[in-house]
């Protein structure tokens, strides 16, 4: 394709920043979003904003969706307004939003009953990484379908990972945050144990995460539980969703994840708290006010 005209559905803290990434490197796109402020903030920056995922579709050799969930997600693909009632036969559509794999499945059928390529590619990587082009594309689907979609995801990326078939990417992606939710939880408890125990903690910090217990996500959210900053990176209430999404999933296919589960608890409430629009790192909030 000779400079692929590119459709880009949802423009949050994630699909923002992805979007301004392609119109830096020269692609004409085409923008929706539920709140159009979001779209016309982007005209400046040469985007063609619309009123429906349709209208953004039409005519697009590329559609890329990032949404919040599987409801957001159906909400852009299906229906009259929907994007695949727009898109033409032999369009790439991609979905990197993080979705279950049993409405994965159902679209990649919708897609190929329109003619058209689907891609699941989620992404690792949050709001910095998106707007720096430094995310990572965990793809699922047919392989020729991914080298005719990779001269557009390469502006948006550091990496872009084929795993296999269909529901490949949206699979390690729950395997993915569900393991980091537990990080997540697991530090916001020790930082609450540590706070209650009279250690200082600043030391015991530094001694944690110089360890084999400092993972990337561990360091990271320690840093915004102690400041504290909750300015959304990735929603608390996202990443309950992710963890809700991969007990489902793993359930669906006959197994267990206890360690989700018990982490899904806590992020739960720290929801009803009123923390669901703070970044994840507000969970250890609940716990030290418990």
């Amino acid at each position: 394709m000779n400079t692929p005209r590119i459709a880009f559905l949802g423009l949050g803290i994630m699909g923002g920043g992805m979007a301004r990434r392609l119109l830096g490197a020269g692609f004409p796109v085409a923008v929706f979003n539920r709140n159009p402020a979001r779209s016309a903030a982007l005209a400046a920056a040469g985007a063609h904003p619309v009123s429906t995922p349709r209208e953004a579709a039409t005519g697009a050799d590329v559609v890329i969706c990032m949404v919040a969930d599987d409801a957001a997600s159906r909400a852009m693909w299906l229906g009259a307004d929907g994007a695949l009632a727009g898109a033409r036969k032999g369009a790439v559509l991609v979905d990197s939003s993080t979705l279950t794999i049993t409405w994965v499945k159902e679209l990649a059928a919708a897609a190929q009953s329109r003619g058209c390529d689907f891609l699941d590619a989620p992404v690792t990587g949050s709001k910095l990484a998106a707007a720096g082009g430094e995310l990572n594309f965990l793809v699922g689907g047919d392989a020729a379908a991914l080298e005719k979609a990779r001269p557009v995801l390469a502006p948006m990326s550091r990496s872009i990972v084929h795993l296999g078939p269909t529901g490949s990417g949206a699979l390690i992606k729950l395997v993915n945050n569900f393991v980091c939710g537990v990080h997540v939880v697991a530090i916001a408890e020790a930082l609450d144990w540590v706070e209650r125990s009279g250690l200082d903690r600043a030391q015991a910090l530094e001694f944690l995460l110089a360890g084999a217990s400092g993972s990337p996500i561990a360091k990271t959210v320690a840093a915004r539980m102690a400041a504290p900053d909750y300015t959304p990176h990735f929603f608390l209430s996202l990443m309950t969703k992710d963890l809700g999404y991969a007990v489902q999933e793993r359930a669906a296919a006959g197994g267990k994840l206890a360690t989700a589960q018990a982490a899904l608890e806590v992020f739960r409430r720290a929801i009803a708290a009123g923390h669901g629009d703070k970044d994840m790192a507000a969970v250890v909030e609940p716990l030290r006010s418990a």
